[in-house]
């Protein structure tokens, strides 16, 4: 299984998705928007993202912190 999180700095909900995934072993990359990468570059992967974290597993966009908590992906 490998993550991907687009996030922001000073972000709370995205700082919780990331320690999720590290304190359950997932591999993860951060891609945090204005360090690296840009808005632009979050829409062409989840174009109906209007906020942050975008978390997508194994290529599967599952959304926000509250939904990657809902999903069961973590469960797996």
């Amino acid at each position: 299984m490998k993550a991907v999180v687009w996030s922001k700095p000073l972000c709370p909900y995205c700082d919780k998705a990331i320690h999720e995934l590290t304190k359950r072993g997932i591999e993860h990359e951060v891609r945090k928007i204005g360090e690296g990468w840009t808005k632009e570059q979050l829409l062409e992967e989840v174009p109906n993202a209007r906020s942050v974290p975008q978390i997508i597993i194994d290529g599967k966009v599952i959304g926000g912190y509250t939904e990657l908590m809902k999903s069961g992906e973590l469960d797996s």
